[in-house]
């Protein structure tokens, strides 16, 4: 520990730096050889394993983008699925480098689990899907209606918010496995089944009739979903969060996984040091000044990733909506990389 001193606007400030600020988590990932990965046990779209066990979606890709940002191999990496009962502590114990699992940013955990959310990779809301023959419409028509919950989440304590304010009684099912929840739905244990609106289509889009469940207008929450990694640590802090800004960069300046190496002959400065023709954006981070050429090339801009896991032309069919660019009407506005 030593004491550092600083000026800033003409008052010298003194600040403790601890071994946490040496990058711990940055050095023991360059030293295995691969990022270990927090992911959903198997959410279509987010995160899923095939027959072979080979992981996609949109948080697998940004597990991915770290691996080529760090090594300069999207491949190396190990995705390990976590329960939300297990997902905090498996990073709190260092089990997993960082959690790319669709978990939301709130402040209770970022003030009291030792824990904090470097980037917003899904906007998203939570909602309530029914049975089209219950002929509800709204979900202020679901009074005394049972309804299958997770428990330990921020779905739960909405859910319970949602109905007192609009004063409505409800029976939250508590389930523990998504799975199990889900599988509860369908057999009619629960007249509602309650998650994330994104979570609620990949869902519905893998039951047998579809079309047989809708999803109600009504929003219950803001749900910011997005990476988490343990505090104290600032490098690898900041690989995650320059992971993701690198892609939302990307596709700002209409820079593909197709056509990277045609833009690595662009005259945009900033297209220039985005792929490290120019500059040395890379050795702040303690990496090669390719590290979002490599990002781009291996896993694609954001775009990209949304579209081919969860986008209207995958089985998900989500609209951009909130996720779309900022200059589309969307939330998704890059940190420029200068």
């Amino acid at each position: 520990m030593k004491l550092i001193k600083a000026a800033a606007l003409g008052v010298t400030l003194f600040f403790i730096a601890t071994a946490s600020n040496a990058g711990e988590t940055l050095d023991a990932v360059k030293k295995k050889g691969y990022v270990q990965c927090g992911v959903h046990t198997g959410l279509p779209g987010f995160s899923l394993a095939n027959s072979k066990g080979e992981w996609t979606g949109v948080d697998v890709d940004l597990c991915k983008a770290i691996a080529a940002m760090m090594f300069g191999d999207a491949n190396k990496y190990k995705a390990v699925a976590q329960t939300t009962q297990q997902r905090f502590t498996a990073l709190q114990s260092g089990e997993i480098d960082v959690l790319t699992r669709n978990t939301t940013a709130t402040m209770t955990r970022d003030t009291t689990l030792g824990l904090m959310s470097p980037a917003i990779n899904y906007y998203d809301s939570q909602g309530i899907m029914v049975s089209t023959k219950l002929g509800v419409k709204s979900a202020k028509e679901l009074g005394g209606a049972a309804v299958c919950v997770q428990p330990g989440t921020t779905t739960e304590l909405n859910l319970a918010d949602w109905f007192r304010a609009n004063k409505l009684d409800f029976k939250p099912v508590v389930i523990n496995s998504p799975d199990e929840a889900m599988r509860s739905y369908v057999a009619g244990r629960c007249d509602a089944y309650t998650t994330d609106k994104s979570g609620l289509a990949t869902i519905r889009s893998t039951l047998a009739n579809p079309d047989d469940h809708v999803i109600l207008p009504e929003d219950f929450s803001k749900e910011p979903l997005g990476p988490m990694v343990r505090q104290g640590d600032d490098a690898w802090f900041m690989v995650v969060r320059w992971a993701f800004n690198a892609m939302l960069e990307a596709e700002e300046y209409g820079i593909t996984s197709k056509n990277v190496d045609e833009m690595l002959k662009s005259p945009n400065p900033n297209i220039q040091r985005i792929l490290g023709v120019s500059g040395e954006m890379g050795k702040g981070l303690g990496i090669d000044n390719k590290w979002a050429y490599n990002i781009i090339k291996q896993v694609g801009n954001y775009g990209e990733s949304f579209e081919r896991n969860i986008g209207i032309t995958s089985p998900m069919k989500l609209e951009r909506g909130l996720n779309a660019q900022w200059r589309n009407g969307g939330l998704m506005y890059g940190w420029p990389i200068r």
